[in-house]
Formats: structure tokens, sequence, C-alpha cells
């Protein structure tokens, strides 16, 4: 019988609720030179765009930002811009975490030390070259597309436009960041966010409690176990991808921390559940308030998308 302290899962729910709420913030922060808006008023397109991802999949990755540009009024290009770099800070952010959790853990506190310190240290250089490629297309934005329409244009001229588009894109989305005070607010934020996900993640598998490796897991095997849980979800299909998350999830408790099979796949499922899935009850409730049905706005999103990746690339200026 796996028995679980459900006060923990509790406080688990309740960190990945205000990481939505830090997210609402952080989109208005970076709204803000081009408009600016409350910093919770951003908050129904977070829930409910991650509602749709949760129910629909991946492809519904552009509810957010088309949201945010209803509601706001401004462009679906600048949007996507915002949406792009704040994954760019959610890598980092996760990046950073992971590295310094790695390599600073305890010897013999991981399983496959000398693997996963490694991989730490590669976390960690691809992490810093992150920042610098951000702040290369920063300053020279035009000249970094440019490069790389002509590096990729030797294999294919579609290629070469395509990555300068983005590039160019990209480079409008950074110019929400006008400041070093911008980068490290921002930055700042997205640290916040992601410790209160490893924070979600190492509550929910201590509170089963009927199960010493999972009761007794370190915050360094914990985020380890983040990362192989974002790994996998990656490539999330509706409703099928949560028993494959699930399976990945279970596979490594199981084989990372030596933990039983029941109790490895009841915590992969709450861990689901807690980090992902409990946001949809209360983002189903929040549509319908706003009176948005999920399947259209999702339809609507990625038509969208695909009309942007479509249009001719435009020459922004550096």
């Amino acid at each position: 019988v796996v028995l679980a302290d459900w006060r923990k899962i509790g406080i688990a729910a309740g960190c990945i609720y205000l990481g939505y709420v830090i997210r609402s913030v952080r989109w208005a922060l970076l709204l803000r030179h081009n408009k600016k808006v409350p910093p919770l008023s951003l908050l129904g397109t977070q829930v409910i765009g991650f509602t749709a991802v949760a129910l629909i999949g991946r492809v519904a990755d552009l509810v957010r930002p088309y949201l945010v540009s209803k509601k706001t009024g401004l462009p679906l290009s600048s949007q996507v811009a915002v949406y792009i770099v704040e994954r760019l800070f959610d890598a980092g952010s996760m990046g950073l975490i992971f590295s310094c959790a790695i390599v600073f853990a305890p010897a013999g506190g991981l399983p496959h030390a000398e693997l996963v310190k490694k991989a730490g240290y590669v976390f960690l250089a691809t992490t810093l070259l992150g920042a610098i490629f951000l702040l290369a297309v920063r300053l020279a934005g035009g000249a970094v597309a440019t490069l790389l329409e002509q590096a990729f244009g030797i294999f294919s001229e579609n290629l070469g436009r395509a990555a300068g588009t983005k590039i160019r894109t990209f480079r409008t989305g950074l110019d929400t960041i006008r400041s070093f005070a911008d980068f490290t607010v921002t930055s700042v934020l997205s640290v916040i966010m992601w410790v209160l996900i490893a924070l979600a993640y190492l509550e929910t598998m201590q509170a089963f409690t009927a199960s010493p490796q999972l009761a007794s897991i370190t915050p360094a095997q914990c985020v380890l176990l983040l990362a192989i849980s974002g790994g996998a979800s990656i490539v999330q299909l509706p409703v099928l991808g949560w028993f494959t998350q699930i399976g990945v999830v279970a596979a490594a408790i199981s084989s990372f921390f030596g933990a039983g099979a029941e109790a490895s796949t009841a915590c992969a499922a709450m861990l689901l559940l807690v980090s992902f899935l409990s946001i949809v009850p209360v983002g189903l409730i929040w549509a319908q308030i706003e009176h948005v049905s999920l399947r259209k706005v999702a339809a609507e999103s990625g038509h969208a998308g695909e009309e942007l990746s479509g249009a001719a690339a435009v020459e922004f200026p550096d």
C-alpha cells in the first residue's frame, strides 16, 4: 500500500499555482515598454493557455501569446517574440538550477555521479552559451540573422531564410529588455518560479512516506528528476502523452533511486497531476467565465502562427 502525506502534496500544488502568478507578472514586465498592464491582469491568459496545452497538447503552445495579443491589442508577432524570450529565460533558469544542484551535490548523493556531474557541467556551459547568444542577438540581431541566413543558406535557401526570420523575431522580443535592470528582474522572477517548481517536486516525492527512498529524497536528486521529467514533456501529446510521461518518470525513479514499482508509478502520476494537470480545473472554469473555447482558440492560434511563419522575412533595425 502506498501512503502519502497530503499536506505536502497540497504545499506542492500551492507552489505550482504561485508559479502561474509569477508567469503573469513576468509577462506583464516584458510588455511594459510597449504597453503597461497590471501585473496580474494576464493571469487568466497563463492559466487558460497551460490548460489548453495539458488537454490538447503542444500544438496549443501559441494559445498564451494569442490570448495576450487579444487582451492587450498588441500584434501577435510581438507576443510570439515575448513567448520565445520567456522560454529562453525558462531554459536558462532551469539549466542554472540543475547545474548548481548537480555540481555542488555531496559525494555519493547522486546515482551515476560521474555521468550526472558531467551532464551538470554541460548544462552550465550551455546556459552560459545561451546567455552569450542572447547578448549577441540583443546587440546585433540583424548581423546575427544575416550570418545564419548565409550559413544555413548553403544547405537550403528556405532554411536560411527561416533562420533569419526567427532571429529577427527573437530580436524583437529582446527589445522588451532594454536595461540591465529589466534583465535582472526577469532573471530573478524566472529563477524564483523554477525554484518553486523544484520545491513542488521535492514536496511531492517526500510525501510518499511509505517509501524510504522517496521520503528521504534530496534536493539534488529531485532536480535531476525534474530535468528528466522536463525532457519527457517536450513532445506532449493530448492525454496519451500523460501516460508516456508517467512511464518515463516512473522508470527513472525506480532505476535511479531504487523505489518500488508501485511507489514509483504512484509518485510519477502524482508529479504529473501536481505540476501539470492541477491547473486544468481552474483553467476550464476561467475559460467558461471569459467565454473562451479551448479548441477554437487553439485552432485560431495555430493558424495565426502558420501565417506568421509563412510571411516574408521583415528587416528589423539593429
